[in-house]
């Protein structure tokens, strides 16, 4: 029987010590039971709860339990093919040698402490600050500000999200924006979410 497909959208979630394996280059993959297809090219990893880098997903493989050799456990930051056949029996109950897994191998493109304080936003995609507001900052958000984050997220564009929240890409309503997102980047580096800490912190202006 075939397996159930299962979806990554623009977060990826990653144990304990294994984030840690991959910010060092250490591990280079992800290893899933189930038929996982990732709907983005780029991924937001998040451990230790709280987001840790982007990554770029560079190659899916699908192979049975079975089929796993050495290789395939040394990129994936394990010492030997037993240890990591050990880790998929402690995670998943129900696993066999014929149970389908997902490998997927990812290229970290920016670690999240060490952004750019000079930059506006750190060096970050201001639609990548947008989702991870929403992600950890969401309840605590006036509604006014989630719902800029969700234009910025659904659009994809400050543009776009601007033009659709006020109906004018005139420069009150773009600064309106840009005022939320640094506000948004602030909080997170406030709570040790992104950078170095307060410190750290972008201004508003």
């Amino acid at each position: 029987m075939p397996s159930r497909r299962q979806f990554i959208g623009r977060h990826l979630m990653i144990k304990g010590r294994f984030a840690d394996l991959l910010l060092s280059g250490r591990k280079v993959t992800t290893i899933r039971l189930g038929h996982v297809i990732p709907r983005y090219e780029e991924v937001i990893v998040h451990g230790h709860g709280r987001p840790l880098c982007k990554a770029r997903i560079k190659q899916v493989t699908y192979k049975k339990v079975g089929e796993l050799t050495e290789a395939d456990a040394v990129r994936d930051g394990f010492n030997s093919l037993s240890e990591l056949l050990k880790a998929l029996k402690d995670t998943y109950d129900d696993i066999s040698p014929d149970s389908e897994v997902t490998i997927i191998e990812l290229e970290v493109e920016k670690v999240f402490t060490e952004l750019d304080q000079s930059d506006p936003y750190m060096g970050l995609n201001p639609v990548d600050v947008a989702r991870l507001g929403l992600r950890y900052l969401r309840r605590e958000l006036p509604q006014g500000d989630v719902r800029v984050l969700e234009e910025v997220t659904r659009t994809g564009s400050l543009r776009e999200a601007t033009l659709r929240l006020y109906g004018s890409l005139s420069l009150k309503h773009r600064r309106a924006v840009r005022r939320v997102l640094r506000r948004v980047l602030r909080m997170l580096v406030e709570r040790g979410l992104l950078g170095g800490g307060s410190s750290g912190a972008p201004t508003t202006h």
